[in-house]
């Protein structure tokens, strides 16, 4: 649906462009595109850590495809952990820990609940990494909205370079048409770059993130549950209000 809402967003500008009997090569300049585009990565590059926005680009690869955070099976998952650990006790989930299936978050939960941290402890642990992660995840979706903020004042400076060109052939008609199209198409790509692209990403990047630290809070509830040693019928009733997520 993200790779759908772009495109339709283009193809509807593109086609009022032609319906109004407008070249489509109109919307197209070299020079306005590197005024916006580089204007806007440079400031961005400026105000944010080079770690930072390196972490918001790989994320930025998530955003077209399906969120791969299974509720359900992680449920079953730490429901089986309990019934194992109330078994054998704690150590018989170290072998646990080298499943290929589990992400960061739950091996790391699973590793302090092996070594026998106490129920309090472990929970200060997960909500401190939660709250380290939900920061995180903030700060990369801020990229995005930076950028967005930034893309349509680098488009006004794009418009103010193309009317100074222009200005400057007022003795030649035929070289005014270049620098008033630089100034009306950066104009154009710096509004459209911050509301067609860049602030649907953060938004829709913030959307993902709340779905993975939701997947993460129904891991910590597990973890902690099989700490307590609570039974099975109760680890079932805390995981059950995660379960019917909608990736």
């Amino acid at each position: 649906m993200a790779l759908a809402g772009l495109l339709l967003a283009l193809v509807c500008i593109t086609l009022a462009q032609w319906w109004h009997g407008g070249s489509l090569w109109g919307l197209v300049d070299g020079p306005a595109l590197l005024i916006v585009f580089g204007g806007t990565l440079g400031a961005v590059l400026l105000q944010t850590p080079w770690h930072q926005c390196k972490g918001a680009l790989k994320a930025s690869a998530a955003l077209f495809r399906k969120p791969a955070w299974p509720f359900h099976e992680q449920a079953s998952r730490l429901l089986r952990w309990s019934n194992e650990a109330r078994q054998a006790g704690f150590l018989a989930l170290e072998p646990r820990l080298a499943s290929g299936e589990l992400d960061a978050f739950t091996r790391q939960g699973l590793q302090w609940l092996v070594d026998g941290t106490e129920p309090q402890v472990l929970e200060q642990l997960l909500d401190n990494e939660l709250d380290r992660l939900e920061e995180q995840k903030e700060l990369e979706a801020r990229v995005f909205e930076a950028m967005g903020g930034y893309s349509p004042t680098i488009g006004i400076i794009g418009a103010v370079l193309g009317l100074i060109q222009a200005m400057s052939h007022l003795d030649e008609p035929n070289l005014l048409g270049a620098g008033i199209a630089v100034a009306f198409v950066a104009t154009l790509y710096g509004v459209g770059l911050a509301n067609l692209l860049l602030l649907p990403l953060a938004n829709r990047l913030r959307a993902l993130y709340r779905l993975e630290l939701r997947y993460f809070e129904l891991t910590a509830i597990g973890l902690l549950a099989i700490a307590r040693g609570d039974g099975s019928l109760a680890v079932s009733r805390q995981l059950a209000q995660y379960q019917g997520q909608r990736q």
